[in-house]
């Protein structure tokens, strides 16, 4: 059975069976970590298996279209810049 999140991310439900006393442990270092048992095993069989590699297709960034004189490649050092420097002064604002 599958499910779908957002539209976007798709699991595959997977029954497991632990003895008593080790799901006691994992719900209790789940809790002591803030997220669901189910949440803790996906990083377990995530960290075991590494992520998969996906291959880039260079054809999602070809001929995005025109920058319509933007000067994003000219000015990227200052555009940058300013939005570190906008980012600072939300963070002291609070």
């Amino acid at each position: 059975m599958s499910l779908f999140y957002d539209g976007a991310i798709r699991m595959a439900r997977t029954q497991i069976i632990l003895d008593p006393e080790m799901q006691c442990r994992a719900r209790q270092r789940a809790a002591d970590l803030g997220m669901s048992l189910a949440e803790y095993v996906r990083r377990l069989v995530e960290r075991d298996l590494g992520h998969p590699q996906t291959k880039a297709d260079p054809s999602s960034v070809v001929d995005l279209g025109r920058s319509n004189g933007s000067g994003i490649a000219k000015d990227k050092n200052e555009m940058i810049a300013a939005a570190f420097a906008s980012t600072r002064r939300k963070r002291r604002r609070r």
